[in-house]
């Protein structure tokens, strides 16, 4: 039993119906927006979102190779099941790994020539459905609100994540 009554402030904060519709609706849309997405990659490319996702990081940064713990930042993936995942790439050839030339207590995943073919490959298909879905939908000032608010979102969990 609390030895003082509940203040206002201590109450939750409950969503009103049009916030409660505006979550429902948010939260759908994710879901079945990487639902999508997922489905168009693997039925063209033969990857998951995440493989493609990890691909194109890669061939964005110098020389298509990054240290695996910021990859795992870029991913959003915990350092053990990305390297699974790299393992999984590693046997298909899409990428390999080497130790870090200026810090060799590092690894590095690398894009091979395999694996810019295959990016490739799948980016046309999949740029064709994040048009179809997203950007086709949406008018210029729409896109301009999602942005920013994804950008307020984003910026909200990292502070969020350098508090804990």
């Amino acid at each position: 039993m609390p030895e003082h009554p509940p203040r206002p402030d201590d109450q939750p904060r409950w969503l009103t119906p049009a916030e409660q519709e505006t979550w429902r609706q948010f939260g759908l849309m994710l879901h079945r927006l990487s639902t999508a997405l997922e489905a168009q990659l693997q039925q063209d490319a033969h990857l998951s979102y995440i493989e493609y996702y990890v691909l194109a990081g890669l061939s964005d940064q110098p020389g298509q190779r990054m240290r695996m713990s910021d990859l795992a930042v870029l991913a959003n993936s915990e350092q053990s099941r990305l390297s699974h995942m790299i393992s999984r790439l590693e046997r298909r050839g899409l990428v390999r790994r080497e130790p870090d030339p200026t810090n060799g207590r590092y690894t590095q995943a690398i894009l091979t020539e395999a694996g810019q073919a295959q990016l490739a490959e799948a980016a046309p298909g999949h740029v064709a459905q994040v048009r179809d879905l997203v950007y086709d939908a949406l008018d210029p000032a729409e896109l301009n609100s999602l942005r920013t608010a994804a950008e307020k979102i984003s910026h909200r969990i990292d502070l969020r994540e350098r508090q804990a």
